[in-house]
């Protein structure tokens, strides 16, 4: 399946090609390697042959390489235009894999942030372009996904349906992953059009935005498709770019959703300025400009494979749980609410076959 990366921070900015490219782990190399701590059996979570649950080793035995996207936040825009304040999304596209795309690199390597999304997309089905590629931006406000919304094109006439009128005009691919991303937006404004994308909105009211896309798509499916339809995988992200919400969520009593974790440590190893290497503990950084005295501004990564050697620095984000990250940094996680009714049986699809039973994960820091 998809693989995406993101970062925020209110005070911290991170260099891209330290957070998207340099460690033997980032999102550039997950095309076609990863790396499951908790997911796996201990000292195997890069070997997927290992794994019992058939339905992990399928997704991610996948190569991603369907399309790259980037989203990075800059304050740019408002020392030229009167009617912008606060940061603003800068989007890059390609259909190339990131190993191969030298303008990605280029970029990367002179690009610093406070808030990037990034990620590489596999393809379920629909058309391999640029325009199809993640993230999402509508205003101020980026979106992303990774999984999928199942027999969407049962539901896809219905959906659009329920969407404003500027968040569907703003639909460009074919994808299910854009049309929730608009139907996240629709909610968040209170179908409102663009100039409310400009707009910041309460935390609250990001998470129950994405919250009632959630349940919006599962009741469309229970009533167009009965007992015929599927399970979803339904990791979601969003940010206003100072603040950011993420579900890991799969509305099925036993299956996992899509790996997710996230990390408030993890910032400090990525970064080049500060002594120690994502990729050991016994390797070193030479050009770090800091000592190991000198702390890092509060960030946090939400990503669906760490990043980093350490696993210490690394939590799993629960089964059908949100995290949330406010504009001063903290982190909450937040039983995702439906009603279990809502929930599917295996089907005949690749992920519903291939499902086996998962103990249960509990929200909560």
């Amino acid at each position: 399946m998809c693989r995406w990366f993101a970062y925020i921070s209110p005070t911290e900015p991170c260099l891209l090609s330290d957070v998207l490219i340099t460690p033997a782990n980032s999102i550039s190399k997950q095309c076609s390697e990863h790396y499951l701590p908790g997911l796996l059996p201990h000292h195997k979570e890069k070997d997927l042959d290992h794994s019992s649950d058939a339905l992990i080793r399928m997704r991610n035995s996948l190569l991603n390489m369907d399309g790259l996207g980037v989203a990075w936040y800059t304050n740019a825009a408002t020392s030229y235009l009167r009617h912008i304040s606060g940061p603003r999304p800068a989007l890059y596209k390609s259909q190339s894999p990131p190993i191969n795309d030298f303008n990605f690199r280029s970029l990367c390597e002179n690009t610093e942030t406070n808030c990037v999304f990034a990620h590489i997309r596999a393809s379920s089905g629909s058309t391999v372009t640029p325009v199809n590629c993640h993230p999402f931006v509508f205003g101020r406000h980026v979106f992303m996904h990774n999984g999928v919304i199942s027999s969407f094109s049962a539901i896809r006439r219905d959906m659009t349906d329920l969407l404003s009128f500027d968040s569907y005009c703003n639909i460009f691919g074919s994808t299910d992953s854009e049309h929730a991303a608009a139907l996240y937006m629709t909610n968040l404004t209170s179908h409102g059009g663009k100039v409310d994308w400009e707009k910041v909105y309460p935390l609250e009211e990001m998470l129950a935005a994405m919250n009632k896309a959630v349940i919006q798509i599962l009741e469309l499916q229970k009533r167009i498709l009965g007992t015929n339809r599927k399970p979803n995988s339904l990791n979601f992200c969003a940010t206003d770019g100072e603040k950011m919400v993420a579900i890991r969520f799969r509305n099925h009593v036993k299956q996992q959703p899509p790996s997710l974790y996230w990390s408030e440590f993890a910032g400090r190893t990525l970064n080049g300025k500060f002594p120690g290497n994502p990729d050991g503990e016994d390797l070193v950084n030479e050009n770090a400009i800091f000592g190991v005295d000198d702390r890092i501004g509060k960030h946090t990564i939400i990503a669906s494979e760490p990043t980093t050697y350490e696993k210490k620095e690394w939590h799993l984000i629960g089964a059908n749980c949100a995290l949330v990250v406010d504009e001063e940094g903290k982190e909450t996680e937040i039983p995702v609410s439906y009603d279990e009714g809502l929930n599917a049986e295996d089907g005949d699809t690749v992920e519903g076959r291939l499902g086996m039973h998962i103990p249960p994960d509990h929200c909560g820091i």
